[in-house]
């Protein structure tokens, strides 16, 4: 077997100031991929290389030596008993506020220093290269040597959602986890979430909206463009898919050839308090795959907004539904979420929505029930499942309750409750299949010009009010099982 060559890395060392300590993350992870690169790049030009060459994510520990309460009203920054706790670390650049906050928060809780060093996680090499533009890794066989051969290759034994899943993961050595995701797991989707929605992850903002309808893309981007024209506003660029950010609301934007799968858009803030919009698209996979892979940046809070079928006479179309339950037949969850778990609705996250709903539409208290219900949305994996025979599926909703019907909502809050990421859903009836109004050409253009618009700036708006909540209040303890780890 070839000797194995690594970077010279500083020695583990104790911290007891936050922003130190991350200074030596972002030190030791810049040498270890800077090292992988340099071997990378050199091997492309020759021969199979004499060494391996391996280099390791940095880590933070943590060792607990007491019982010693902590401010139970806080859901996060703390650990439950004496133990050794870690998590590993990448892209200490990209995260290094909620770093700082988060290993600040520990080091107030329980009066110990944090512990920054190398890790006994390799990172694969193409993780590694991720950050230097002019290098990619080959697919397999174009090279002349077998690529794990000399470099280290993702690993689904340290890419899975263990933690998330509540299944008691361990590191190698014993330690229990500090931090929700592994570094290797966050590698993953830091990679997913530029090729499925053809904007780097330093774009995204701290508060999400999810929509179905490129509609809702268009408005996004006019109400930006306001916005940038406004010097009150606070908001101070927009970026597009291409990577492409304007900073004021008259520059065209180029639009891509090819639009990727889930095309994202930013308005940004300072300190990453701006707005993401993601066009998913139809069905819950998609809403399962765009919120597996934005979860690792441990957003403050995720809202759908989009269109359903409204299930109840009373309703009309474009009146307003807000989820406070959820029946899950989009089954893409089962095994990670099982059915029987109940997905809670989150008090800050409704009161923010209804106070949005009566700020945009004037109206109040009882008026509101006009234009809007609050109930259950039933989720469903099958389009048309209108075209089955009616009996099972309308019994199962009258049972529940349902009101409205989607294939993403319940999704997306089911994914939100598993990932510790503040959730909610407010819906617009396109449709009342069960009424004889379906959704066709000439209808959905009326309810589009007049609705969206609207639709929208309510999501905004409750996203706004959301950014000036304390994060200690916007994370619920609902949000937190009986084990947690200290990070968010």
């Amino acid at each position: 077997m070839a000797p194995v060559v690594t970077p010279d890395v500083p020695d583990r060392a104790l911290f007891n100031d936050a922003e130190k300590a991350v200074d030596r993350l972002i030190l030791l992870y810049d040498k270890a991929t800077q090292f992988l690169s340099a071997r990378f790049s050199e091997s492309l030009a020759g021969e199979k290389p004499p060494h391996r060459y391996r280099a390791f994510y940095p880590e933070i520990r943590l060792v607990s030596t007491s019982f010693a309460e902590t401010d139970s009203r806080l859901a996060f920054g703390h650990v439950t008993e004496p133990g050794v706790y870690a998590t590993t670390v990448t892209r200490p650049d990209l995260f290094r506020k909620y770093l700082i906050q988060q290993i600040g928060l520990v080091l107030k809780m329980h009066g110990q220093p944090v512990m920054i060093g190398q890790s006994e996680t390799p990172i694969p090499v193409h993780f590694a290269v991720l950050n230097d533009a002019s290098l990619s890794v080959p697919q397999e066989g174009a090279l002349r040597f077998q690529l794990r051969d000399v470099f280290d290759v993702p690993d689904l034994a340290t890419t899975n959602d263990e933690i998330v899943n509540g299944y008691g993961f361990t590191y190698a050595d014993g330690a229990r986890p500090l931090a929700q995701f592994t570094a290797q797991r966050v590698d993953y989707s830091l990679a997913r979430l530029s090729h499925y929605t053809a904007t780097g992850p330093h774009h995204f903002q701290n508060h999400v909206l999810f929509t179905n309808y490129q509609f809702y893309v268009e408005e996004f981007e006019a109400y930006a463009r306001a916005a940038l024209n406004d010097p009150e506003s606070g908001y101070t660029s927009f970026v597009a898919p291409g990577n492409v950010e304007i900073t004021d609301g008259e520059t065209a934007i180029k639009e891509p050839a090819k639009l990727p799968q889930m095309p994202t858009y930013h308005l940004k803030r300072p300190n990453g308090a701006g707005i993401t919009l993601v066009n998913i698209g139809v069905g819950p996979s998609n809403a399962k795959t765009a919120t597996d892979h934005i979860a690792v940046l441990r957003p403050h809070a995720w809202l759908m907004v989009g269109h359903c079928a409204g299930l109840r006479n009373s309703q009309a179309l474009g009146d307003f539904v807000l989820a406070h339950a959820y029946l899950r037949e989009d089954r893409v969850l089962d095994d990670d979420l099982p059915v029987w778990v109940p997905i809670p609705a989150l008090a800050e996250i409704q009161v923010a929505l209804e106070d949005a709903v009566e700020q945009v539409t004037q109206l109040e208290g009882f008026e509101l029930k006009r234009i809007m219900r609050t109930g259950t949305v039933a989720t469903v994996d099958n389009r048309n499942w209108e075209l089955r025979d009616q009996s099972g599926p309308v019994q199962r909703l009258s049972q529940s309750r349902a009101i409205a019907l989607d294939m993403e909502s319940a999704t997306i809050a089911a994914n939100g409750f598993r990932f510790r990421v503040p959730y909610g859903t407010l819906l617009c009836v396109s449709d009342k299949p069960l009424h004889g109004e379906l959704k066709l050409p000439g209808m959905a253009s009326e309810f589009y010009t007049t609705q969206v618009a609207r639709h929208l700036l309510i999501g905004i708006r409750a996203m706004e009010l959301l950014r000036g909540m304390p994060l200690e209040r916007l994370h619920s303890r609902k949000l937190r099982s009986f084990e947690e780890t200290a990070f968010l």
